[in-house]
């Protein structure tokens, strides 16, 4: 189990008091580039705009460079902000824990890069979209633009996600876009419920929201190529067809089965 601090939500909130969006960054040396200051300075001022309320956390994955001092300093200008330490390393342990933390109605999934812009979030909320459990961000769906990106890390993602459809998820042109929204019941169903800490978790929570017969869409984005990418496209791949065959094999074994 992770360890975290802090762990839990508050699910002692009335629901007029919950913020309508919680926008969780899982964050791991990413103070190079001035990407995370960059990034931060954009979120900040999408959120001042917005007639909504939401809160942003920041969930530092045991970086070595400045990324916890720049997110702390950004929680104690925006009362908004809040950074929590995941000392479990991995993309999925990080998610896990800021989702479980958040307080929110609904959960945004937000890399830290903001390779889709932050003006986009608005795509996956009402009134523009209602009606779902699941919206994930596509780079597939009609409508979506690639920016950027290489033609072969695009293969790659394409071959990626051909052996996911085949392995684990049925009919998602996009799993592994880094930007999804989660209802906020659906989110306290699913997160409990994942094991992969690493860069397949959201096969895994996909995988296990389709077990459960969960309305997922894709909703189309204009995304860009981001060239600091964390991901290794050719190690983190091989790690990734092991955790979704991994996924398979807990699926056959009913480890996500409901309970009741």
């Amino acid at each position: 189990m992770a360890q975290t601090e802090p762990h839990e939500g508050d699910d002692n909130l009335n629901e007029g008091t919950r913020p309508l969006l919680s926008l969780i960054i899982p964050a791991y040396n990413e103070g190079d580039e001035d990407r995370l200051p960059q990034s931060l300075r954009q979120i900040v001022a999408f959120v001042e705009q917005q007639a909504y309320s939401i809160e942003v956390i920041i969930v530092n994955n045991n970086s070595t460079d400045n990324t916890l001092a720049i997110a702390e300093e950004a929680a104690a200008s925006y009362p908004y902000i809040r950074v929590m330490t995941e000392l479990t390393q991995g993309k999925g342990a990080a998610v896990r824990s800021g989702m479980m933390a958040a307080q929110g109605d609904y959960l945004f999934i937000c890399d830290a890069d903001l390779s889709m812009p932050i003006e986009e979030v608005n795509k996956f909320l009402p009134p523009s979209l209602n009606d779902y459990d699941i919206a994930i961000a596509s780079r597939e769906a009609p409508g979506s633009k690639r920016i950027g990106e290489p033609e072969m890390r695009h293969i790659m993602g394409r071959v990626f996600n051909f052996i996911v459809r085949v392995i684990a998820v049925r009919g998602l042109q996009d799993t592994q876009c880094g930007f999804k929204c989660f209802r906020r019941d659906v989110a306290l169903t699913l997160f409990p419920l994942q094991t992969i800490d690493g860069w397949a978790f959201d096969v895994e929570l996909l995988f296990i929201a389709q077990q459960r017969d969960m309305r997922i869409i894709e909703v189309p984005i204009t995304w860009y190529y981001k060239a600091h990418s964390k991901i290794k496209p050719l190690t983190d791949s091989v790690k990734m067809l092991i955790e979704t065959i991994r996924i398979r094999r807990n699926g056959w074994r009913g480890q996500y089965a409901p309970n009741d």
